[in-house]
């Protein structure tokens, strides 16, 4: 089932230390993924790259091995200041490189800083004011201890940015250039960036902030799509539910995320499913950080095997084994169903993706198709698939919900947004708003049987 795309290129026969390649082999890497093989070599020469890779392909190691090389080769004195800054644009992302990295520097002696907002606020402050070498975070809460002066950006040698289409989704960018700019000149330290997509406002971003980076394109093809099962089934949306108990009782998934896009909807899912005997965890924009953690971490460690995420609150989840996702919403986003369906199928291990093309959201499976090049194929609904006996909840009871700064608070019938700018009317598709109300007649149909 983990059929792991490799190349030949072993890591040994890269230009790094042999502490580095202890901890590696310990870690159990051996060979190189693809962007691993194209990537490092240019890297480990002080030049800098600019990677297009999906997650789950590892880029993470990518870059964390560059950086370690060059804070390595520095024979100069000790400096007490970071000498690399790695920025992600989620909490759970910094925290998933923080781990990786501990892990591949075992037999290194560098020290590191994970910062990141939401908790912790006084112990990553007294952390940053010790010698640290690298620092891991997220931008907002990092440029909030650097205007304070608990560190200094002269001496950086490494920058990092991860998936950098994302910061320009949350609003980051800003803040991004804000710490570019209080760094050292780009031709002075090495700059790394990685992004599912490299548009023009991340080459854009690369160009001007990095010293003439070598581009290098992992197409999604080569590391996920083939390894994901996707089809789909038209449900109406009254079947939806009964269709989703069906599917979790045939298929059995190991771990699951089934993705919702609004926050009502997976409060709804929530209570059926728990209702008709699921252990689920729920995650939406507005989970408080440390109880997020805490069902992340139960996620992880199949103390719960099926949780259900909006987009907002999934961005940046990095978590092995997950072996289905369901798109219980189709995502209004094309990008988003490429995000989604790479929770699975991690590292090259198959998985599956299953759509619902419901009444609602029918409009968008057109221009997903037509942006991830392939056609999905549909199913048609067995009767058997469709849980008849489905226990209704409870009634819940209406949440507290605490308006934030005095404003109104969001209604939960409206999808999650973050605060990416309007997505631009498209060519080869129609917006939303003229999608007609039934589905459209370039719909898929199912296969026969």
């Amino acid at each position: 089932m983990k059929k792991t795309i490799l190349t030949e290129t072993r890591f040994s026969n890269l230009e790094l230390s042999d502490s580095i390649i202890k901890g590696l082999k310990e870690a159990g890497f051996i060979q190189c993924s693809p962007i691993q093989d194209r990537a490092l070599p240019i890297a480990l020469r002080d030049r800098d790259v600019a990677g297009q890779a999906q997650t789950g392909t590892g880029k993470t190691a990518t870059f964390l091995l560059a950086t370690f090389q060059r804070l390595i080769n520095d024979e100069s004195e000790k400096i007490k200041n970071p000498r690399a800054l790695i920025l992600a644009p989620t909490r759970e992302l910094a925290i998933q490189i923080h781990k990786d990295a501990l892990a591949l520097s075992r037999y290194l002696n560098l020290k590191f800083a994970l910062i990141y907002g939401g908790t912790d606020y006084q112990k990553q402050l007294d952390k940053l004011k010790t010698d640290v070498d690298i620092i891991i975070g997220t931008p907002g809460r990092i440029i909030d201890f650097y205007r304070q002066g608990a560190f200094t950006l002269d001496n950086i040698q490494v920058s990092v940015m991860d998936e950098a289409d994302r910061m320009f989704d949350l609003g980051f960018i800003k803040d991004i250039r804000f710490l570019l700019r209080r760094m050292p000149p780009p031709e002075k330290r090495l700059n790394l960036l990685f992004s599912a997509t490299l548009s023009y406002k991340v080459t854009e971003l690369a160009y001007e902030h990095m010293n003439n980076p070598v581009m290098v394109k992992i197409e999604t093809e080569e590391v996920t799509s083939k390894a994901i099962n996707q089809f789909a089934f038209c449900p109406a949306n009254d079947q939806k539910i009964p269709l989703l108990l069906g599917l979790l009782k045939t298929h059995q998934p190991v771990r699951s995320i089934v993705f919702v896009n609004t926050k009502r909807c997976a409060e709804q899912l929530d209570d059926y499913l728990q209702a008709n005997g699921h252990k689920v965890a729920m995650l939406s924009g507005d989970v408080p950080q440390e109880k997020r953690q805490r069902l992340l971490n139960d996620f992880q460690e199949n103390r719960v095997t099926l949780l259900i995420a909006t987009d907002v609150a999934a961005r940046g989840l990095h978590i092995p084994d997950v072996s289905h996702v369901f798109n219980y919403d189709l995502p209004q986003d094309v990008e988003d169903y490429v995000h989604r369906i790479g929770r699975t199928a991690r590292f090259g291990a198959s998985g599956e993706a299953i759509s619902f093309i419901c009444e609602e959201y029918a409009y968008s499976m057109p221009d997903i198709e037509d942006y991830i090049g392939e056609k999905v194929p549909v199913r048609a609904i067995d009767q058997e698939l469709l849980i008849e006996d489905v226990i209704k909840p409870e009634r819940r009871e209406p949440r507290e919900r605490v308006p934030a700064h005095g404003k109104r608070p969001p209604r939960g019938d409206k999808p999650e947004r973050d605060r990416r700018p309007p997505r631009p009317h498209r060519e080869h598709g129609q917006p939303a708003t003229t999608a007609p109300a039934s589905a459209p007649e370039n719909l898929p149909q199912p296969e026969t049987p």
